[in-house]
């Protein structure tokens, strides 16, 4: 049995569905509202301390942290994600932690709330997204001008990058966040959108059925 305890609209929780899509693996999701809280209650603590989604249960384990997570995944079923190279390795995994450790954290919903709570009025939460977020992706355009840019970031075959930015863009547009004039942004975007198991993992077929914060941020 493989358990992942997950929220519907998270970054961090979605990277994992991807990954897991990917590999065929199916498992049981456990929903974890973060709007009502529910990370911060006692049954989510005591199966990660941070008070975060997600957790996977798989093979007897308990795994926290996302990244950590989806490297368990390719050591574990040779996925492929990262490449044979140390270069390239380092390059995919410079990719993926410019989404996961820069633009990520500054935009979590804790962060950019208490930002705006002590701005006095001075900054919506949309304004505050989209001033960290607009840079981000045009870094990682910079970035993917890079000769091993490919189909996807690296080469022609999804890597670590990949799963993590699908997510990014998908917070970059429910923030307002233009990116059309980011070709290969956009053009991996497309290419990675057409694999039905990336389109498996969308939060709009994680969401649950009866929620009803379509609307919410979270």
């Amino acid at each position: 049995m493989i358990r992942l305890y997950d929220y519907w609209r998270s970054s961090s929780a979605y990277r994992v569905r991807i990954g897991l899509s990917l590999l065929g693996l199916a498992c049981e999701r456990v929903e974890v509202d973060l709007l009502a809280g529910a990370q911060r209650g006692a049954a989510n603590l005591a199966r990660n301390p941070q008070g975060i989604v997600p957790t996977l249960e798989i093979d007897g384990q308990s795994l926290t942290q996302s990244l950590a997570i989806l490297e368990y995944l390719n050591e574990t079923r040779n996925a492929g994600w990262l490449p044979g190279d140390a270069a390239g390795r380092a390059r995919v995994r410079a990719l993926a932690m410019a989404v996961a450790m820069e633009i990520q954290p500054v935009c979590n919903l804790r962060v950019a709330q208490m930002a705006v709570a002590v701005s006095g009025g001075g900054l919506t939460l949309e304004e505050w997204m989209q001033r960290h977020i607009a840079p981000g992706l045009a870094a990682l355009e910079g970035m993917l001008t890079h000769p091993e840019t490919g189909r996807f970031c690296h080469g022609d075959a999804v890597t670590l990058a990949d799963i993590c930015l699908v997510p990014q863009l998908y917070n970059a547009r429910r923030w307002g966040v233009e990116y059309a004039d980011l070709p290969r942004l956009s053009a991996i975007e497309a290419a990675l959108m057409a694999l039905p198991a990336v389109q498996a993992a969308h939060p709009d077929r994680a969401r649950p059925a009866a929620d009803e914060s379509a609307t919410a941020h979270a």
